[in-house]
């Protein structure tokens, strides 16, 4: 195998709680992470050199070691340098379709499929789980990119248990293109403002809505998961920004089954029964606020992770 094709998926979250400050001073969390089919394209392949050359079709992604694909790729070498000395760089061509710093797990989705492209090329034979052990290295969402599906993660969310897939649902994405949140900005406003809190509630009480939305993917009931939608960063992110907080409340009576912030924002999205619903909703969205600033999508809850494409 000389070029690897991948297709890439986003992920939203259906619950986040914080519990607390951990000693590495991440924050302990539990979540919901749900896999979306609106993905990137990936294509990765030899070029014959010592370098690692990165090309992306979006002028707002970084094309340096910030970039988490082109920090997959290094890390690889760091790990596997006879590998490396056998092989040599590749290129690798993002064809971004996952809108940039939206809480949606785009920068980690690619380093994910970095990680699958040359454990095939590089013949690592890596398994799924000694694969996402090393993509922790890159970020807390990376782990969950390479399995993808529908999974409870804990510690700093990359701690996977999967459950009960949910494909059945459809969901609007709203996301201002001119906007961003810093996720490093909202855990710590969130330290500020509730940090006195951290571990101080019986965890049997304070996960009583996360068991209840466990409860519920496990029997599809698709009224009761929207209703048990959950944020917690919500609550610094929407009273620090008025814009996504007046999105959110817009969007939320339009006649989705729920209605959040996924991770630390400013991606709004709402959850539909079906695909007419979902365009239902994203052409009220359009009409009522007529911005071109906004960009909305329609896409599907998926089973799947990084997907190999035949070549």
């Amino acid at each position: 195998m000389k070029i690897c094709n991948l297709v890439a998926p986003a992920k939203i979250n259906l619950y986040l709680e914080v519990l607390g400050e951990r000693v590495d001073h991440y924050h302990e969390l539990i979540m919901v992470l749900q896999s979306i089919e609106l993905s990137d394209y990936i294509k990765i392949y030899f070029n014959g050199t010592r370098d690692f050359n990165l090309y992306c079709n979006n002028s707002l992604v970084p094309l340096n070691e910030t970039n988490i694909a082109y920090r997959a790729a290094q890390l690889i070498v760091k790990k596997f340098p006879k590998f490396f000395d056998s092989y040599g760089g590749v290129d690798i061509i993002i064809n971004k379709c996952i809108p940039v710093a939206a809480g949606l797990a785009g920068g980690s989705t690619d380093g994910a499929a970095v990680l699958l492209a040359l454990n095939l090329l590089w013949k690592l034979k890596l398994n799924k789980t000694e694969l996402e052990k090393l993509s922790e290295n890159l970020g807390s969402d990376v782990p969950f990119c390479i399995t993808g599906g529908t999974a409870i993660a804990t510690g700093r969310g990359e701690t996977l248990n999967p459950i009960e897939n949910l494909d059945n649902l459809w969901v609007v994405l709203a996301k201002y293109q001119n906007f961003s949140i810093s996720t490093p900005w909202a855990y710590q406003n969130y330290k500020k403002r509730f940090g006195e809190y951290y571990w101080k509630i019986d965890s049997n009480n304070r996960n009583n809505n996360f068991k209840s939305l466990v409860n519920a993917i496990s029997h599809k009931n698709d009224k009761r998961i929207g209703e048990l939608l959950h944020n917690d960063l919500e609550k610094v992110v929407l009273p620090k920004h008025l814009v996504i907080n007046k999105l959110k409340s817009f969007i939320s009576k339009t006649g989705g089954l729920g209605t959040m912030m996924s991770g630390s924002g400013p991606t709004i999205f709402t959850l539909c029964e079906s695909y007419e619903k979902a365009q239902d909703i994203k052409n009220v969205i359009t009409q009522e606020l007529q911005d071109s600033n906004l960009e909305l999508f329609i896409s599907k809850l998926s089973n799947n992770g990084i997907k190999i494409m035949e070549n």
